[in-house]
């Protein structure tokens, strides 16, 4: 079975655009994540805690923006999402991508680009790329913590809390 923070540093380096649609979380506009959804792409590929976006629908150009730049890892990837992440968005496609970094043996390379095809989603570092199942990015991961957070919720800390895990098994 695939690694699952491989596509997710992918996905989540890919969000938002440019310039006519201007995105508040809070405001009644659609969020980041259901931008994605409307391209056909996961709002996993984002982790939580978008502030704001840009989208010029003609272009497909976004920015996605976060209130400091966000890290975890996920099955041994270390992903790494800078507080402004850019890129074209099209049906099934985010391109151009600029923000988001996976880290390969011992360097951090950006995630230029993200393709759904059918229940894959493949991810590209430049010359080389890899598939996922599309079903590891439905749910948008946590700063801090990626998947393995535990009762942080929207106002939890975030943090993995192993003594809570155990006593609740």
């Amino acid at each position: 079975m695939p690694s699952v923070a491989f596509p997710l540093c992918i996905f989540l380096l890919l969000l938002f655009a440019a310039s006519p649609v201007i995105g508040d979380e809070d405001s009644q506009s659609p969020t980041a994540y259901e931008i994605l959804q409307e391209y056909d792409i996961p709002a996993g590929i984002l982790p939580k805690g978008v502030t704001r976006y840009e989208l010029d629908k003609t272009t497909g150009n976004f920015a996605v923006y976060f209130n400091k730049s966000c890290s975890f890892s996920i099955s041994g990837y270390d992903l790494k999402y800078m507080s402004k992440i850019t890129g074209k968005i099209s049906k099934d496609r985010l391109a151009n991508l600029k923000g988001v970094q996976v880290k390969l043996l011992f360097f951090f390379v950006n995630i230029v680009g993200v393709t759904r095809d059918g229940d894959d989603l493949g991810f590209s570092v430049g010359v080389s790329s890899v598939d996922f199942a599309i079903e590891y990015f439905y749910e948008p991961p946590e700063c801090g913590c990626g998947f393995d957070c535990v009762n942080s919720g929207e106002n939890g800390t975030g943090e993995f809390n192993l003594k809570q895990l155990i006593s609740s098994t």
